[in-house]
């Protein structure tokens, strides 16, 4: 599987099924559940089965048992979220995704325990982390490992990550937040065009 485009990660708050719907519909290539305010089997499955129909591979954030529960296509795992190593071998061949923040070094290990991408961040101001430690478009250089992008990207600043080296970019708030989701979602699928 090819590891690029745009890889929305679900918002917190209501009407989650509709917007990944619509996210769905524009096109986006992966889909990461995410939800720090009430994560539910039931949520998970509804949005795995929406994925599903569309051909998307579903990624749950944070949580291998959920993962392996459900029958998610992957996980993402940050720096206390568990040992990538024993993830790799109770996930098969399936997705797994580590978050590196600025930090190079956690990349090279993370590689080392068998992820299939990471991810750095932020990369620019986030609303939805502001406080977060920010990474360098530097950290896409590397064509080793497929990389993610993520923390304030929107689809003006996302041409120069993409330039620098990203792989995928995660979005969060410039995707569902949008008056038109789909229409987002097509867009920033152009730019990988």
């Amino acid at each position: 599987m090819k590891l690029r485009g745009l890889y929305a990660i679900t918002p917190d708050g209501p009407s989650i099924e509709e917007k990944v719907r619509q996210a769905l519909e524009g096109g986006v290539a992966f889909l990461q559940y995410r939800r720090k305010d009430r994560a539910t089997g039931d949520e998970a499955k509804t949005l795995l089965a929406l994925c599903r129909r569309h051909g998307v591979p579903f990624i749950v954030n944070d949580d291998l048992e959920l993962a392996l529960q459900i029958g998610a296509d992957g996980v993402h795992l940050g720096r206390d979220d568990g040992d990538l190593r024993a993830a790799r071998a109770r996930m098969g061949k399936k997705l797994l995704g580590a978050s590196c923040y600025d930090r190079p070094d956690l990349a090279r290990a993370a590689v080392a325990a068998g992820v299939d991408y990471v991810a750095f961040g932020s990369v620019f101001a986030s609303p939805t982390k502001p406080a977060a430690v920010r990474a360098p478009l530097s950290l896409f250089s590397d064509p080793a490992i497929p990389s993610c992008a993520i923390g304030g990207i929107t689809l003006q600043n996302a041409p120069q990550v993409i330039a620098a080296g990203a792989d995928m970019l995660a979005v969060i708030s410039d995707l569902f937040d949008a008056p038109d989701i789909k229409g987002r979602a097509a867009a920033y699928r152009k730019l990988f065009q």
